[in-house]
């Protein structure tokens, strides 16, 4: 792989990511921290499902497997240097079930499963014709 793939592949992520973080300062700005993290636990699959399908369709550099450990691997390293070490100065989010590891296995499964259905379903398409 490519550096150019590297970065499309981890970009894919970054906006993942940026979507999370948006929902997160969103909800802890309208409502409890409870809810704020429940919202995100149910969200981060669903924007990481719409992230994948793009993905896949666009790019689909990674096998699925690939795809769900790069994208949930490089938000767990953003989470760490730039929400807990930068903005709370704490490491203590990772001790919440809801507030880390639960979305963390939910953006895993989403990537994964959507990587495998679309792939899955690139296979049975037809050809392109030549004009």
């Amino acid at each position: 792989m490519n550096t150019r793939k590297i970065m499309i592949t981890l970009g894919c992520a970054v906006v993942g990511w940026a979507l999370c973080a948006a929902t997160m300062g969103i909800g802890m700005a309208t409502t409890s921290q409870q809810n704020a993290l429940t919202i995100h636990a149910v969200a981060a699959p669903i924007i990481f499902l719409f992230v994948s399908l793009v993905y896949y369709r666009k790019f689909n550099f990674t096998t699925p497997v690939q795809t769900a450990l790069v994208f949930t691997g490089f938000i767990m390293v953003l989470d760490f240097f730039i929400v807990a070490l930068l903005i709370l100065h704490s490491l203590e989010m990772f001790a919440s079930l809801l507030g880390t590891w639960i979305p963390f296995a939910f953006i895993f499964i989403s990537s994964w499963l959507t990587g495998r259905y679309v792939t899955r379903n690139i296979r049975y398409l037809p050809e392109k014709q030549a004009i």
